[in-house]
């Protein structure tokens, strides 16, 4: 495991028992955002680095009982929190890593990614992963709860041009991954960043 993925291990280990009652007021946007997605019944989706599973009952609900719902995470404690929480009954749970995901090439419909990107320590081959996944024509969606600015007030530190999630950056990054920007939504209650996968 490389030192990106311990450090970014020890962060959320420290934080995973805390994480939902620290941001208690998430739910509505995630599933505002899952809803965006355009799943049907039936459908097959990953939520990549999902954390304690917020994003897992919307998915669930989206696909209904004939779909799939995985949810991935590189930190065991963070799933560990999902499990207590009962998310566990929404999804499959895997510990892994979005470099190289124990899933088969084009076996899903989407990808739901939260807070994800900017924890990447290879982006655009990340997103290469992710796309690998995915059908030609499925969907991904990068979100946040609150926006770029909101965030980095939040953390106590300014933007800067070299920010990966803005939209200058992003959209380049996402297409010489294999996805075409199709949305881009940066204010100060939600960020959310979809795509298509191209064929």
């Amino acid at each position: 495991m490389s030192n990106d993925h311990t450090r970014v291990q020890e962060f959320f280990s420290a934080r995973a028992a805390n994480w939902d009652t620290r941001f208690p007021d998430d739910g509505p946007a995630y599933a505002a955002a899952v809803g965006e997605l355009g799943l049907r019944e039936g459908d097959r989706v990953l939520d990549a680095g999902c954390g304690t599973g917020r994003a897992l009952p919307p998915l669930r609900a989206a696909v209904g009982a004939s779909g799939v719902v995985i949810g991935a995470d590189v930190t065991p404690a963070m799933l560990e929190a999902a499990v207590r929480a009962g998310r566990d009954q929404d999804a499959q749970l895997l510990v892994a890593d979005v470099a190289g995901l124990p899933l088969r090439t084009e076996s899903l419909d989407a990808v739901f990614a939260a807070g994800l990107i900017a924890h990447l320590p290879d982006p655009a081959e990340n997103l290469r992963e992710l796309a690998r996944v995915v059908r030609p024509g499925g969907t991904l969606a990068l979100f946040h709860p609150i926006g770029r600015a909101a965030l980095a007030a939040r953390q106590g530190r300014q933007i800067t041009p070299a920010d990966l999630r803005a939209e200058a950056n992003l959209r380049p990054l996402l297409a010489g991954s294999g996805w075409d920007m199709t949305s881009y939504v940066d204010e100060d209650a939600r960020f959310l960043a979809l795509a298509v996968r191209r064929g």
